[in-house]
């Protein structure tokens, strides 16, 4: 009984070589997209997240005492205004980082109180820019193009005054968490203390 039976391995036709290749094209196309796309994510760049900015900043102590001008940035991981403005920021910080104090300050940090209340901070993200003696000249509110903060931080360094001073941009709802001794809020109460909540 020698029928020719069906053998268990195919025969090499150009068909199945052809398939062949081309699997094993569609696998090398796969790894080196995977492969790209994992070097690509690892070699972002860092700058552009608020939390690597804030990790770079400079300690608001340290920047007062430097006799450098400084920007002081108050803002919020959450705050979508200042995710916009992240990249254009950490470029700048690039750009004028030798000669000036970038600082960052989360609103959100209750360490930051008596600086929120001194700068007068009301909106996120607020900027305020001093001068070498740690002098306010002028601050920025909200979401702001990077050629007027870039406008503002050469002003800043020629001891110019700031060309937008009191800009104004979209900003994140923000509130302080204080409110007056004793529960009033009366505004001819002008004894009472400020506290946080």
């Amino acid at each position: 009984m020698a029928e020719h039976s069906p053998t268990a391995t195919p025969e090499a036709t150009p068909v199945n070589f052809a398939k062949r290749i081309r699997n094993f094209a569609t696998v090398l196309v796969a790894v080196f997209l995977s492969v790209s796309v994992f070097l690509g994510l690892q070699t972002a760049n860092p700058s552009s997240s608020l939390t690597a900015l804030a990790e770079s900043a400079i300690p608001l102590e340290a920047a007062l005492t430097s006799n450098k001008p400084t920007l002081i940035e108050f803002y919020a991981n959450w705050c979508t205004s200042c995710q916009a403005m992240a990249e254009d920021m950490g470029e700048l910080k690039q750009t004028y980082g030798d000669r000036i104090n970038f600082v960052m300050l989360n609103v959100d940090n209750s360490k930051w109180l008596p600086e929120m209340l001194h700068y007068r901070v009301d909106g996120i993200p607020q900027f305020v820019f001093l001068d070498a003696q740690s002098e306010t000249l002028g601050s920025t509110l909200g979401e702001q193009p990077k050629a007027i903060m870039a406008a503002n931080l050469e002003a800043l360094l020629s001891g110019e005054a700031l060309p937008y001073g009191q800009a104004s941009g979209q900003t994140s709802a923000f509130e302080a968490p204080v409110t007056a001794a004793g529960g009033q809020s009366d505004p001819r109460s002008h004894g009472s203390q400020v506290v946080a909540n």
